[in-house]
């Protein structure tokens, strides 16, 4: 019964001593992450979808959005996309639906416009165009967007109630030669509820 009791005593004492060690951080880097402020946690995840002048179509990932302290992370998952720069926006309204615009149905044209509340009156890039101006989204050669882009002026307060576009072909961040970018049709779409 004593050898018994002796084998509990130095099991206990063991344990004790394992869990008192793993509460010591193992250097200062451990200590600082545990000490850092949560409230840049805070993130929405996106579903995208195709768009058309037929409507929306099938899912092709999501998109994500997190606050920091340099701006808005936005980090793609994203699927069958041409490959390429693409142009990559936040619209002012929330719908991906297709709407009428000089007499013919338009992809995703109900989210309106790029999100503008300054009224800029010229596209360029994030840190002097509209708010919506986002960096361009790079696809890689099978379709897939995975690279993520800082908006340095954007908040998830600013992007609530508004939709994320992407454009068929890249961005250059001017009105000229073309308007906004020179970007094509919005191809794909998500509403930031």
């Amino acid at each position: 019964m004593l050898s018994t009791l002796k084998r509990y005593t130095v099991f206990s004492a063991i344990m004790m001593s394992i869990s008192a060690c793993s509460s010591i951080p193992l250097d200062n880097n451990a200590a600082k992450i545990q000490k850092q402020p949560t409230s840049y946690d805070h993130k929405y995840l996106i579903p995208i979808h195709q768009v058309s002048a037929d409507g929306i179509g099938a899912s092709i990932g999501t998109v994500s959005f997190q606050e920091s302290p340099s701006g808005l992370i936005i980090t793609p998952a994203l699927w069958k996309l041409p490959s390429g720069e693409h142009g990559f926006h936040i619209h002012e309204k929330p719908s991906c639906e297709a709407a009428m615009k000089d007499g013919k149905m338009g992809a995703a044209l109900a989210a309106g416009g790029h999100y503008n509340p300054d009224n800029i009156a010229h596209h360029g890039t994030p840190e002097n165009g509209h708010l919506g101006d986002l960096p361009a989204l790079t696809v890689n050669e099978k379709g897939f967007a995975t690279q993520a882009v800082i908006a340095p002026r954007l908040k998830l307060s600013d992007i609530q109630g508004r939709a994320i576009m992407i454009h068929a072909g890249g961005d250059n961040y001017s009105d000229t030669p073309k308007p906004l970018g020179g970007g094509g049709e919005r191809i794909a779409c998500g509403v930031i509820k």
